[in-house]
């Protein structure tokens, strides 16, 4: 569910920085850690 404060991304807008904590026990840091071209971010949740 979108929160009414949260700011939408729109075309040409950078994406925001995002740390994880990944299974493995190693950090990753979106976008930064991705390289520079294209990549697609599939994040699942999970059980609510």
């Amino acid at each position: 569910m979108a929160r009414e404060a949260a700011e939408l991304l729109d075309n040409g807008d950078n994406f925001p920085s995002l740390d994880f904590n990944l299974i493995s026990g190693e950090r990753i840091i979106v976008p930064q850690d991705m390289g520079k071209r294209w990549r697609i971010l599939l994040i699942y949740r999970g059980h609510w």
